[in-house]
């Protein structure tokens, strides 16, 4: 039987964009003051936990700059996988949320995703399925570990969608807010979700 393993998704802490702007892959979003003081936050929150194998981060610098903070506390690096990044939202990119909104596809992007492709990017689907199998491959390399894995809002809801057998267009019904825990455990059975968009509180009863 395989062994399993506890993976801890992290969102990325807050930067000063974030819910104004439809950041994806923009290169140079750092985070802010109130995010590094969320970053530090997760790491206190995830210190205490006994020996963490591995902490993963997208490559994009608000998700790298949360992972440091993270491995910082443990005396470990950050591992970078470049599948963990964002979704591209391709011509969206740095465009107002207010503003997109308003657009007509607006509405697929929240009741069918699964059926939409950003203009110039990435479909929903596609996304999904990076994400779930670059999971796939940490979890593989790390059998009956505990792992960190600091990745973006939308691949970790489509990581949760997967894990609990949840159509893709159902995803944007699973809130994941920044510097928030999920964790999920990966077992021969199946994956089993322990706790979804955790923000605060005692990590180590996940932890058995």
């Amino acid at each position: 039987m395989k062994a399993p393993t506890l993976v801890f998704l992290v969102r990325h802490a807050l930067t000063r964009r974030t819910g104004a702007v439809l950041q994806g892959r923009a290169p140079g979003v750092h985070l802010s003051d109130d995010g590094r003081r969320q970053a530090d936050g997760v790491a206190a929150r995830l210190a205490p936990l006994p020996k963490i194998a591995a902490v993963y981060a997208s490559p994009l610098e608000r998700a790298r700059e949360t992972a440091a903070a993270i491995a910082r506390v443990r005396g470990a690096s950050v591992r970078i996988e470049r599948e963990l990044t964002e979704l591209d939202v391709g011509a969206w990119t740095g465009r107002s949320l207010k503003r997109l909104s308003r657009k007509p596809e607006w509405r697929a992007v929240q009741r069918h995703p699964s059926g939409f492709r950003f203009p110039g990017g990435e479909s929903f689907v596609e996304m999904q399925t990076r994400i779930v199998g670059a999971l796939a491959r940490v979890v593989e390399r790390h059998p009956a570990s505990v792992v960190v894995v600091v990745s973006h809002a939308d691949p970790i809801k489509a990581v949760v969608a997967h894990a609990i057998g949840a159509h893709l267009d159902l995803f944007q019904r699973i809130a994941i807010a920044p510097a928030s825990i999920t964790a999920i455990v990966y077992r021969s059975e199946g994956p089993l979700v322990l706790t979804l968009n955790s923000i605060d509180g005692d990590l180590a009863g996940l932890v058995s």
